[in-house]
């Protein structure tokens, strides 16, 4: 399956990616061959690389990592692609505008017949490629547009309620798990992924909070490095598996975390629709 990754920090932080390590998921000793994607939040825009190739093989994963960009929020996906062809416009992360700013989104899964549920649901936002993954951050967008067509920033119980009712309806078609930013506020969703074994089960994603005194070089064995700054600085972590021995805590089946700042800002727990 793909790999998800996410990085949420108080004070802009360098993040390194090594093609040693953390690149070999894209190719080398996963089996994530079909591309790979990184959006840096940049206040209301993105700064978006995108490749339908194996990570490892980058010669742009190589200028981001001597280039050393701050940035205080980062999506990654490295591609297994399950569904529409090894090309551009099916390489995540996936970008809309909405509200005057870029949203970000990501999912690592297989939702069976998202087309059908999407039948007729597109207005601003409609599919460039075809993945079942594009197709439900369309849907998410045409379901997030009355919060942001007044132009003021919708509240967070509210952007909440829309993510986890998403959530919820694309569970029921396979797994989902996903990450969503607004360039404010960021959803990480955990459901289901395939484990050790074949087996198809929770958890989906992986949460880590750590501060300054937190060992920079843990993640090193990951090809991750990140740069604290010299202000006091909070992260917080997501990835679809632990990256490192520190004390990553699983989310829950259907469990949602709003990151901003580095913290969670909310939780939200399964609503009452299908688990499945």
């Amino acid at each position: 399956m793909c790999e998800l990754f996410c990085l949420s920090g108080r004070l802009p932080t360098r993040a390194t990616f090594s093609l040693q390590a953390f690149a070999a998921r894209g190719g080398l000793r996963a089996h994530n061959v079909d591309g790979w994607g990184l959006a840096f939040h940049d206040g209301r825009d993105v700064r978006l690389y995108r490749e339908p190739e194996p990570a490892a093989d980058s010669a742009w994963l190589r200028f981001i990592e001597q280039r050393g960009l701050p940035s205080r929020l980062l999506i990654s996906h490295v591609r297994h692609a399950t569904q529409g062809g090894v090309r551009l416009a099916n390489t995540q992360p996936f970008v809309r505008e909405l509200g005057g700013r870029v949203h970000v989104f990501a999912h690592n899964g297989r939702l069976d017949g998202i087309e059908k549920q999407a039948a007729g649901a597109f207005g601003r936002c409609r599919p460039v490629g075809d993945t079942d993954s594009e197709v439900a951050f369309c849907l998410l967008v045409e379901a997030l547009e009355p919060l942001w067509r007044d132009g003021r920033i919708p509240t967070r119980a509210a952007r909440l309620a829309v993510v986890a009712d998403f959530a919820a309806r694309i569970r029921m078609l396979g797994p989902a798990n996903f990450l969503y930013s607004d360039g404010e506020l960021t959803f990480a969703h955990g459901h289901r992924r395939t484990q050790a074994g074949g087996v198809i089960a929770p958890p989906g994603l992986w949460l880590l909070q750590r501060g300054c005194a937190v060992d920079p070089d843990a993640l090193a064995g990951s090809g991750l490095s990140i740069e604290p700054p010299e202000a006091a600085q909070e992260l917080a972590l997501v990835a679809s598996v632990p990256l490192s021995d520190e004390a990553w805590r699983p989310l829950g089946e259907g469990e949602i975390v709003v990151l901003a700042d580095g913290q969670p800002a909310l939780i939200g727990l399964p609503s009452s629709r299908s688990q499945t």
